[in-house]
């Protein structure tokens, strides 16, 4: 039986997916398998996937005929995966010799639904330690009981997939697949999801992951319109938790979250100038889809310079379609 399926999504990484493969070897057990997407790459990671599955004890090679972006691909893998635990990593990170052993002797010990850990943050030369934002550890939590308060970093707002494992009876009950076709922001839906639905979770100490930032080819150095797909992101967590039973304690949070992205990607230089019109449009339309009071209240807890930034987009004239001639 496998114990442990490992899904990694990799779409032209060439530079980097000899490490990422390499520490997935100095991880491979008899009981575990890595689901290795390959999302239809033009440079060589093809090739170095189809030597990866030869040489890698557990690799199985998947190929998209056609790019689906990364919350597509990681579905792929979660379709294939037959292991009693699930874990997620990308194409251009690595972990550390061992790692897996000790992620799934920690969940099996606290036997919760899933685990979150810390990781490594490696811009060049520099490595910098990210933490869960929550301070009880090593103890089974109700999840929901993580989402607040609104006005501080939560366990939400930590979306990493890659950072924890996850019990496949999750995946059975649909709660671990991702929003197919989203380009970016794909697990912030994902994460809120998991925290309203899911009934444990822990956070562990764990160190192992290293997530390299600064990658010329991610998405989030990218200034194209893909970067918009955040707000279908945030549209569909707004939407879900506005149906959640405790909508009146939790929807201030996800309101409060989406304003706060919104304001961050309207100060940023990296847009083309249409992307940047697109964002501007598409923001005030999503401002203005939201809730007035749970707006109002968000933009009364933030800071001046973002307050000011999103009344003004929220006060911006709905465009009008000219009458055809």
């Amino acid at each position: 039986m496998v114990t442990l399926s490992v899904i990694v999504p990799f779409y032209n990484v060439q530079s980097y997916a000899p490490d990422t493969l390499r520490s997935l070897r100095d991880n491979a057990r008899a009981d575990f398998e890595f689901i290795l997407v390959d999302d239809c790459s033009t440079d060589t990671t093809p090739e170095i996937l189809e030597r990866a599955e030869r040489e890698i004890p557990g690799a199985v090679l998947i190929r998209h005929e056609k790019n689906g972006g990364l919350a597509t691909a990681r579905n792929t893998g979660l379709d294939a995966a037959t292991g009693r635990y699930i874990a997620f990593l990308d194409g251009d990170d690595w972990i550390a010799p061992g790692y897996y052993r000790e992620l799934v002797d920690a969940i099996e010990t606290l036997g919760c639904d899933f685990l979150r850990t810390d990781h490594v943050q490696c811009t060049a030369r520099a490595r910098t330690l990210s933490r869960v934002p929550h301070g009880c550890r090593g103890v089974v939590l109700d999840p929901r009981a993580a989402i607040l308060p609104s006005g501080r970093s939560t366990s939400v707002d930590y979306a990493y997939a890659w950072a924890g494992v996850y019990d496949r009876r999750l995946l059975d009950e649909g709660l671990l697949h991702f929003t197919d076709g989203l380009r970016t922001a794909e697990d912030r839906p994902w994460i809120w999801r998991l925290h309203r639905e899911a009934e444990s979770f822990a956070v562990v100490g764990l160190l192992g992951v290293f997530y390299r930032r600064g990658v010329a080819s991610s998405l989030t150095q990218i200034g194209d319109v893909r970067q918009l797909d955040f707000l279908r992101a945030f549209d569909q967590v707004v939407e879900e938790t506005a149906r959640d039973r405790d909508a009146g304690e939790l929807l201030p949070k996800a309101v409060r979250t989406y304003c706060a992205i919104i304001s961050h990607h309207l100060a940023s230089d990296r847009f083309e100038p249409h992307v940047a019109r697109m964002l501007r449009r598409m923001s005030a339309a999503a401002l203005r889809r939201m809730p007035d009071d749970v707006v109002d209240a968000a933009l009364d807890s933030m800071d001046v310079q973002r307050a000011t930034r999103l009344r003004r987009l929220r006060r911006r004239p709905v465009p009008t379609r000219k009458a055809a001639a």
